[in-house]
């Protein structure tokens, strides 16, 4: 199934929670009156995304997950529905502005005007977020790690669902600009909740509401945001790959991170792993998020419903290539955390020559794991995965989980805001550790051939 999963006392829909301070009418007269229509935008964003998750729950079996992690994007066929239905969200954001308009005087610009008059709407709105801000991306861009038309836009789409939900006897009163700007900088930043309250003249309360309920709306109402592609989406994902490389049938690459929590009880810092499946141009196609960090990468993948949706042919069951003589399946690259198997290529560890066929291979090999040591970075780029998160451990699992979903939409408003261009030794220290503790298993004649093949390929392609 698509999107985090959370216990009962976690983040719920919006469809299930009741507003606070409703409009009530008087017992005496029979007149009715008409319904909100921020209420109502929301009503149907909800619905929307209920919806959407229904269809994907028709194609997917619902599983549970005793040790109470969370997933974002677990591969289905839905995805081409989910995004032909996202439009739909579009509809249900721009109905928020109905009820804006009330409050906002509105004046007929002639043709020549509209530019002007639309800058200074803008620049009106991020007034609203409270710290002063203009459209000049470098002093946005380090608050909320997006561009202020990405902001702009996101405001809007999620206008109805942050805020139609307050603390229950204690409305905030607080545009959705400001609900959402205290929500990115905390994620942006990591900086505590009393320094966020203080740069935003609100309560410490207020920052904590705003901060949560951003990524209670994201995980819950826009998890599709990070989708497993359909069959015919991942040929396009193999032919990207194709491209880098030459080699043949690749659908994505799939490692290991761990971001650091505080712990509650005694202070000291523990970890959290998060295992991520990555396209050429650094997508996040799947994220598993909430192991104990002092796990293996490679018990991580034995112990998720991603390898054993993949073993029961759930994922990855196109027609296999012929490759140098051998069928050659569609499969995942990763390093040498992971063992060898029909469906995860590894690097070759012994006997590797460079400019042999498998010195080829390691190299193209490493050149397709780049977009996931770009993503890594690029999700520790967000201020509050960067350090250690002083959250429990459900709240953390939400604000990765937020953050992958943010990392997804900028790629798709192609605004590198949070993108991390240069790794560093990252790269340099990830195959150090991974040389480490590199994979003992011994792996199958199916899996050694496979990669012999397409060993050949790569120095083929060379």
């Amino acid at each position: 199934m698509i999107g985090p999963f959370f216990p009962s006392d976690s983040p719920t829909t919006i469809s299930d929670t009741k507003t606070s301070n409703p409009k009530t009418s008087n017992p005496k007269s029979p007149t009715k009156i008409p319904m909100d229509p921020r209420k109502l935008s929301a009503l149907l964003s909800s619905l929307v995304s209920q919806l959407l998750l229904i269809i994907i729950t028709l194609f997917d079996s619902n599983k549970n997950d005793d040790n109470n992690r969370h997933f974002i994007s677990h591969g289905n066929n839905a995805f081409a529905i989910v995004h032909h239905l996202l439009s739909s969200q579009q509809i249900a954001a721009s109905l928020s502005f109905v009820s804006v308009s009330r409050k906002r005087k509105r004046t007929h610009c002639s043709e020549s005007d509209s530019e002007s008059a639309a800058d200074e709407i803008a620049d009106r709105r991020l007034d609203r977020v409270g710290l002063g801000l203009t459209r000049d991306p470098d002093s946005f861009k380090p608050f909320f790690r997006m561009k202020s038309s990405t902001f702009e836009w996101l405001a809007g789409l999620l206008e109805p669902l942050l805020e139609c939900r307050d603390p229950v006897g204690s409305p905030l009163n607080l545009s959705a600009e400001l609900r959402l700007g205290i929500g990115l900088f905390r994620l942006a930043t990591g900086s505590s909740y009393t320094e966020i309250a203080r740069r935003f003249g609100v309560s410490e309360s207020v920052t904590r509401f705003c901060a949560k309920h951003l990524c209670r709306v994201l995980c819950t109402n826009f998890r599709f945001w990070v989708a497993f592609p359909s069959p015919k989406e991942l040929n396009s994902v193999s032919l990207e790959f194709q491209q880098l490389t030459g080699l043949p049938n690749c659908c994505g690459v799939i490692d290991c991170t761990r971001f650091n929590i505080v712990n509650e009880i005694n202070g000291s810092i523990d970890s959290i792993a998060a295992q991520i499946v990555v396209d050429s141009s650094s997508r996040i196609l799947s994220i598993i998020a909430g192991f104990k960090g002092d796990k293996s990468d490679s018990k991580i993948l034995k112990c998720s419903t991603f390898c054993e949706d993949i073993e029961e042919g759930k994922l990855l069951n196109s027609t296999p290539l012929i490759v140098n003589g051998v069928a050659v399946n569609q499969y995942f690259v990763g390093d040498c955390d992971y063992p060898l198997l029909p469906w995860l290529m590894v690097p070759f560890v012994d006997d590797v020559v460079p400019g042999s066929f498998r010195g080829e291979f390691n190299a193209a090999h490493r050149a397709m794991r780049a977009s996931a040591w770009k993503t890594v970075a690029s999700l520790k780029n967000w201020g509050i995965l960067d350090r250690p998160m002083c959250e429990e451990s459900k709240a953390s699992v939400a604000v990765i989980g937020a953050c992958s979903i943010l990392h997804n939409v900028l790629l798709m408003r192609e605004d590198d805001s949070s993108l991390c261009e240069g790794m560093g030794d990252y790269s340099v220290l990830h195959d150090q550790s991974s040389q480490q503790q590199q994979h003992h298993e011994e792996a199958s004649i199916e899996a050694c051939g496979i990669r012999d093949a397409l060993a050949k390929q790569a120095r083929v392609s060379s």
